[in-house]
């Protein structure tokens, strides 16, 4: 048995009032740790946390609640300079957790994808999704804190996503941060997810408020003008599903999966790779809401479009549904074009209306483009079509940094710990939030101002 020896440190502490999450009826429940009292200096052994595998919450056994904290073997030794923050990421699919300090520099990552078992069944099943959360949460939170020989008690916050995305999923993050957060008596920083992916691009990039976020993944998509830490106008959001739901459902139905080059891929990627063999005016599809002059968007007709497309074309190629169709990598390239050119007219009205009320900066605004889908380079491309038509600068994290990551989290638990917003001493009734919208929504004044959007050459 392995046993770790940590010096207890002391965290600092914003002066009240504490801000605090809205709360949902989603409840999740937690253990209540017994106190560590002694006086500085004092060495403990602890043992570690382990979370029981029953459905629903977390019921750790009280007998080996402290078992986490004892697989760290380090010696207590030069203290930190800057303030540290552990980030945890469970909201969909990924187990991930990233400490970051307050330079931005990253002194410990760890991730574990759960895509390939999820490519088996077709798509995410929340209690299997949940089950690989508990699975790997506690070695994946180990693996971060290890890289850098970072004890527990070194850390001024943990950080963690409780808001939006998969309940089952949430759940897993925060009943297993909340435990920690109880054992080493740090303060605890509920993030929202979406913000993270917003802010990412400040710890790669130096960027200042205000700024134009483009958010488009497998589960969201959003266009918000970001103020401040906290502060997001939500211009518009998909009506329906996400794009990188929409393209996940196209190659499902394509059965790339089936295909050799493909076989490994996520929908999205796979579509992105079939898309370069491909061409794109082979078929003719008009882009969704193309009369609405908002800044809203929606998928679901375009995958229903594509869906009709396909089964014409097994028709006539005689084949049954489940088989490689010869256009594939056509209709690949064509759904992939139009998804990036609704993209760019919902966003280019975004510029303009941030611009028409001063939100904006006329020259030099910046455009921060994130999220999973962010990360596909023909859709990068057309964006910058659209920021050098309008004198904007596109700003994109890292491909690595797009996806779902502990990275952005615990980033964004260092912004809010140098904000001061958001930081958390009492956790008693902190609560995971399924759905939860970004900011203060203005996308009404956005189709009240009836912008007219010039026609722009796409030429990709």
């Amino acid at each position: 048995m392995m046993v770790c020896t940590w010096k207890l440190g002391s965290s600092s502490r914003p002066s009240p009032p504490y801000s605090r999450p809205e709360t949902s009826a989603s409840q999740v429940t937690w253990v209540h740790p017994a106190a560590f009292l002694a006086p500085k200096g004092i060495i403990y052994r602890v043992s570690m946390l382990i979370l029981n595998k029953t459905a629903g919450v977390f019921k750790p056994s009280k007998r080996k609640v402290y078992e986490f904290l004892r697989s760290f073997n380090f010696h207590p030794g030069t203290p930190f300079l800057h303030k540290i923050v552990l980030g945890i990421e469970t909201s969909c699919d990924d187990t991930a957790a990233a400490v970051v300090d307050e330079t931005g520099n990253v002194l410990g990552e760890a991730i574990h994808s759960q895509t390939e078992v999820h490519l088996k069944t077709g798509g995410i099943i929340p209690p299997v999704a949940q089950q690989l959360h508990r699975e790997n949460i506690q070695r994946i939170v180990q693996e971060a804190l290890s890289a850098n020989s970072i004890s527990p008690s070194d850390l001024s916050a943990i950080a963690t996503t409780i808001k939006p995305g998969l309940a089952l999923s949430l759940g897993v993050g925060l009943s297993f941060s909340l435990q920690l957060v109880g054992q080493l008596k740090k303060p605890f920083i509920p993030i929202h997810h979406m913000e993270a992916h917003a802010l990412t691009i400040r710890l790669t990039s130096k960027v200042e408020f205000p700024f134009l976020v483009l958010l488009i993944s497998g589960g969201h998509c959003l266009l918000a003008l970001v103020q401040g830490v906290s502060d997001f106008l939500l211009l518009g959001k998909s009506l329906d599903i996400a794009p990188g739901d929409m393209l996940d459902k196209v190659a499902r139905r394509l059965s790339l999966i089936k295909h050799p080059e493909c076989s490994t891929m996520s929908g999205g990627k796979a579509i992105e790779h079939l898309a370069k063999q491909g061409n794109r005016f082979h078929f003719d599809i008009t882009p969704p809401l193309k009369r609405a002059k908002n800044c809203d968007f929606s998928f679901t007709g375009l995958q229903h479009l594509i869906n009709k497309i396909i089964i014409q074309k097994e028709k006539e190629e005689g084949i049954e549904q489940g088989q490689i169709l010869s256009s594939a990598a056509d209709i690949a390239a064509a759904v992939q074009h139009i998804t990036a050119c609704h993209i760019v007219k919902r966003t280019h009205r975004a510029i303009l209306f941030c611009k028409q009320r001063n939100l904006l900066p006329q020259n030099n605004a910046v455009l921060v483009a994130s999220g999973g889908v962010a990360s596909n380079f023909y859709i990068r491309r057309a964006l910058e079509i659209l920021t050098n038509a309008t004198q904007c600068t596109l700003l994109c994290p890292p491909p690595r940094l797009c996806t779902d990551n502990g990275i952005m989290i615990a980033w964004n638990g260092i912004e809010r710990l140098r904000a001061g917003v958001g930081i958390l001493h009492d956790i008693e009734d902190i609560r995971y939030e399924p759905k939860c919208p970004l900011g203060v929504d203005i996308s009404k004044e956005v189709e009240d101002a009836a912008i007219k959007v010039p026609r722009l050459k796409m030429n990709l």
